[in-house]
């Protein structure tokens, strides 16, 4: 077996984990079931204050179970290993990359909430610069995958070095067999994507390119990374992933949804705040548009100011206060150039 996994890619799997202990628990649990023999798991908290990093540790010390539809429960042996890295030691940190790999949890406590995008850069610089990685995988803590999900993404990204990034089928969690965002399209300069097979069930099994893939459950190249950089900070919430693969795509690079792989996500369980939604939703639209589209940015810019001024005069005469406040924020902060975390 030893030989086997040699041969095989190693995968970096990134989790990012903020006061939902419970949902990763479930995801960490379905992980280390997988076929795929060659991967480790990074955790990285970004400053939970639920207890995450306590009830995750009895997770991993088995004193904890996990219950779910998805899979057969206390498969998983326990005890797992539990590397814990603090932030400020990261630098100093050994290679911790093994052979065994798959029983191991490397956890890092991030020292305030840094968003998805620099959450997520934290596990890959680690990954980067301690582990012997050929490839990061972001996932989701609210998700839970299939088995076989790496069987199916590695061979097929393998199969030429101008596929830089795959990502699977993603159902819901509450409906199985029907399918959420995967991906899709985007037209950079009216900030809008199309989302291919949404709300749909599994109609083919042949991979179909794609202009982005789903950050909830991403796969890349460890060498697409050092090529284009990480996921830019600007964005904290929303839109990071979307603009960190036009980047791998404007690099030359292909990304490709593969059916066959799949997984189950509760979409947005760790976003329970419509504030939040609507204030980095709509400031960072724009932001990618700024960033990606190459003609007429000055117009689209003008368009996108007094569309979101009108937006606050209706929200005044309809009396809803918190969009109105939220709309003048996001008019201020994108004329401001003011991106990353607002407290709201």
């Amino acid at each position: 077996m030893e030989n086997f996994n040699a041969i095989l890619p190693h995968v970096s799997i990134i989790i990012l984990n903020w006061n939902g202990w419970k949902d990763t628990i479930e995801c960490l649990e379905s992980v280390y079931q997988i076929n795929y023999p060659n991967y480790d798991v990074v955790l990285i908290d970004n400053d939970s204050k639920d207890n995450s990093i306590e009830k995750i540790k009895e997770y991993c010390n088995g004193a904890l179970k996990v219950e779910s539809t998805f899979f057969e429960a206390e498969k998983v042996k326990t005890p797992i290993k539990i590397i814990e890295c603090p932030l400020e030691d990261l630098d100093s940190k050994p290679n911790t990359n093994t052979k065994s790999c798959d029983r191991e949890l490397v956890i890092i406590r991030n020292n305030e909430n840094l968003g998805f995008a620099e959450g997520n850069n934290v596990g890959i610089i680690y990954v980067l610069e301690h582990l012997k990685s050929d490839y990061v995988m972001l996932l989701n803590n609210d998700t839970v995958v299939d088995t076989d999900f790496l069987n199916e993404l590695i061979p097929f990204s393998e199969k030429a070095d101008e596929i830089g990034v795959v990502g699977p089928s993603v159902f819901y969690y509450n409906d199985p067999d029907t399918l959420t965002y995967i991906g899709g399209h985007v037209d950079v300069c009216h900030g809008k994507i199309t989302y291919p097979h949404l709300n749909e069930t599994l109609k083919s099994e042949i991979p179909e390119e794609m202009d982005y893939i789903s950050g909830c459950s991403l796969l890349i190249k460890r060498d697409v990374i050092e090529d284009i950089g990480l996921l830019d900070p600007d964005y904290f919430l929303y839109y990071e992933d979307t603009d960190w693969c036009l980047r791998v795509k404007n690099a030359g690079y292909r990304l490709f949804y593969v059916p066959k792989a799949k997984i189950w996500h509760k979409v947005s369980a760790s976003i329970v705040n419509s504030s939040t939604s609507f204030y980095y939703g709509t400031r960072n639209q724009f932001l990618l548009m700024k960033k990606n589209c190459k003609k007429g940015i000055k117009f689209r810019f003008i368009k996108f100011l007094a569309g979101r001024f009108l937006s606050i005069i209706n929200y005044l005469i309809k009396g809803n206060v918190e969009k109105f406040i939220l709309s003048h924020k996001i008019l201020v902060d994108v004329l401001k150039g003011n991106y990353g975390y607002k407290k709201l």
